[in-house]
């Protein structure tokens, strides 16, 4: 099936998360990625999984191949002169270049915006960052934690009062990487009305930073940041969630609670609390939010969570979902039907299933068109279908360890 990015060209240097995220996202919507690997080690995202400890021989590499499917990857040794020939020739008949290296690292290797522009002048660049490309800490390094550290989101989550806390999965790469695609995309148009080139920059920092923007957007404007929301004295206890009696969590989001709080005191059996002037209204329930929170949490912990959403749904449109984790996912059957989950047949592990783009298109859907690449298993096609090298030429660059 053709995809809205079919004819465009990326040349993917990126490593680790963040970067291959983005180019994964336009290879899924029908771009040819090409991966620029270290001619000897590769992506470092290849080892992560045996860094930690994990036996590959067992195990997908879920890390390299969720960021980097439907890429082609070509194995260089970027210092050698033969090699900066390579990319160049690439650069000409590409549309865009996507990098992820510390800040100053693609212009001491000559891979730099206004280096590679000399060679396209309608080139997107695309570079993330951890925290941005200018400023004073521009060029200091940065993972996914700092992102999360350095945005405020560590201090956004959890109880009131608590230590920062972490996002489990990398959430920052993850974030940066998605707007990131979203600014090449973006290029991409601009280019076609214009016919101009031009760089993307996305930070960590200000990924992370748009992630929280209503309460960025508070602090920016009122002086203060949204608080940490406390469960057992919630201002709403019909914006909240409880544990059932079998150790599963029910979430409920009526804002305009007065609207449904004599229904719901009678769909859970206690139409006692819909006559008790504590609870008469908005007001009166947040006034004694820890109170009425508490004898929810008694309520709520004297039924399993199944009988809960039957006695729920039979007693009127209230708003409310289950508390899923992540290995919840992908027996949702909400998942399932929208297509969120796809399989994917691997050369070497078989069925895998993988998580689709959230963005549904219905003239050029995306698509997970091939699995992440083997180490330079497309070095040789790149060389000879794509640039014209001709097979002596590979040898010799195989002889000087260009490849």
């Amino acid at each position: 099936m053709t995809g809205p990015l079919d004819g465009i060209r990326v040349i993917d240097w990126t490593i680790w998360q963040q970067g291959p995220v983005a180019s994964m996202m336009l290879a899924d919507l029908g771009a040819d990625v090409i991966k620029l690997e270290e001619r000897t080690s590769g992506d470092p995202g290849r080892g992560v999984l045996r860094a930690a400890g994990v036996d590959l021989s067992a195990l997908p590499n879920f890390y390299f191949e969720a960021h980097n499917r439907g890429k082609r990857s070509m194995a260089l040794d970027l210092k050698q002169p033969g090699a900066a020939e390579i990319v160049q020739r690439l650069v000409a008949g590409s549309d865009v270049f996507i990098q992820n290296f510390r800040c100053g690292a693609a212009k001491r290797m000559g891979l730099d915006y206004e280096t590679l522009r000399q060679h396209n002048s309608k080139l997107i660049y695309a570079s993330g960052s951890g925290f941005g490309s200018r400023g004073p800490d521009a060029e200091r390094p940065c993972m996914d934690y700092l992102g999360l550290a350095r945005s405020g989101i560590m201090n956004a989550v959890g109880e009131p009062g608590g230590p920062p806390l972490a996002v489990q999965g990398a959430i920052a790469d993850q974030m940066a990487g998605t707007i990131l695609a979203f600014g090449v995309m973006t290029a991409l148009l601009h280019r076609e009305r214009s016919g101009v080139g031009q760089e993307v920059d996305v930070s960590l920092l200000g990924a992370m930073s748009w992630l929280q923007g209503l309460s960025v957007a508070s602090r920016l404007m009122l002086g203060n940041e949204l608080p940490r929301g406390s469960r057992e004295a919630a201002f709403n206890p019909l914006w909240n969630h409880y544990r059932c009696a079998d150790d599963r969590w029910l979430a409920f989001a009526m804002a305009q609670a007065d609207r449904w709080w004599k229904d719901f005191a009678r769909a859970i059996g206690r139409d006692d609390l819909a006559e008790d002037e504590r609870f008469a209204n908005m007001m009166g329930r947040a006034s004694h939010s820890k109170e009425l929170i508490g004898i929810l949490d008694e309520v709520f912990a004297s039924q399993p969570r199944d009988e809960w959403m039957k006695r729920l749904d039979a007693g009127g449109d209230f708003i409310f979902s289950i508390v899923n984790s992540v290995s919840d996912l992908p027996d949702d059957p909400q998942m399932r039907a929208n297509d969120l989950i796809s399989e994917i047949e691997h050369p070497a592990l078989g069925t895998l299933e993988m998580l689709n783009l959230p963005t549904r298109l219905s003239e050029s859907p995306a698509e997970i068109r091939r699995t992440a690449p083997e180490f330079g298993q497309h070095t040789e096609e790149v060389l000879v279908e794509e640039l014209g090298y001709s097979w002596e030429q590979v040898d010799r660059l195989r002889e000087k360890q260009v490849i």
